[in-house]
């Protein structure tokens, strides 16, 4: 090990453990195996594990706040919250395609029989596109609590933290969902994925309003607060009915009336 006063990465002159300027470490460690193996490898694993574990306990547990602490600074701690929900949206496409796979065997049911043109294209869209659409909620939700809630002065970015960490909040509770619906294919826990699944529409409808109340709870009055949840839940169906219509108009050519099938 060694020391050194000038950066290896920027050659900025240093002085302590860590450079002001990159914060690259100054004591530097020849590569060996052993050393590549218990640190770059287990330690980076962990301290990555250790931060995705954190995010995903604030973002469940006190999402307003958690998002609240990020934006006033406390960001060490956090693991990239948009990396973690495009992890999260690709685990959430491959356990939808995995059960997709386990119906058809255990079940038999097959998806690709439908004849009809529009809904194959329709379909296939989405897949092509799945996680630009899922993602595209988080900017649906700043621009809403952007316009509604203008007490605490935050900026557009910041109204982005609050929507990141609250749709981060709901992916989980679909992802926790997603895994055990899986259950459906075993022999005594197959009922248990119904009930999980009732508690999850519950818990996806109502965390925004959670997260929501943390962040701006000290700003309204309880009555003004829920009707401003009210016209945010109903933009958002809104904006979602406009984006489904302009989909479908996009994938049938804009025409919009009876649905063609094969002859």
């Amino acid at each position: 090990m060694s020391q050194t006063s000038t950066c290896l990465n920027c050659n900025n002159q240093v002085s302590g453990n860590f450079c002001n300027n990159c914060g690259q470490k100054t004591d530097i460690h020849r590569i060996t195996f052993k050393h590549f193996i218990a640190h770059d490898v287990l330690h980076g694993l962990f301290h990555v594990e250790k931060g995705m574990l954190f995010t995903a306990k604030e973002s469940l547990t006190r999402p307003g706040k958690a998002a609240l602490d990020y934006i006033e600074g406390k960001r060490i701690r956090y693991y990239n919250v948009f990396y973690f929900i495009l992890l999260l949206i690709g685990l959430n496409l491959f356990l939808s395609n995995y059960y997709d796979k386990l119906s058809e065997i255990y079940i038999g049911q097959t998806f690709a029989e439908e004849s009809n043109v529009t809904g194959k294209k329709f379909e296939h869209f989405f897949t092509d596109y799945a996680k630009i659409l899922i993602f595209s909620f988080v900017p649906l939700f700043a621009v809403n609590s952007f316009l509604l809630f203008r007490k605490r002065r935050l900026n557009f970015s910041e109204h982005f933290i609050i929507a990141g960490i609250t749709f981060l909040g709901i992916l989980l509770i679909i992802t926790a969902d997603s895994i055990v619906s899986l259950l459906d294919f075993t022999k005594y826990f197959d009922s248990v994925s119904g009930y999980f699944s009732f508690f999850t529409s519950f818990a996806v409808l109502f965390f925004p309003i959670f997260s929501y109340y943390q962040t701006f709870k000290d700003y309204y009055k309880k009555m003004y607060f829920s009707m401003r949840m009210l016209v945010f839940t109903l933009l958002i169906i809104f904006e979602l009915v406009v984006f489904m219509l302009l989909i479908y108009g996009y994938v049938s050519d804009w025409n919009f009336g009876p649905l063609s099938y094969r002859a």
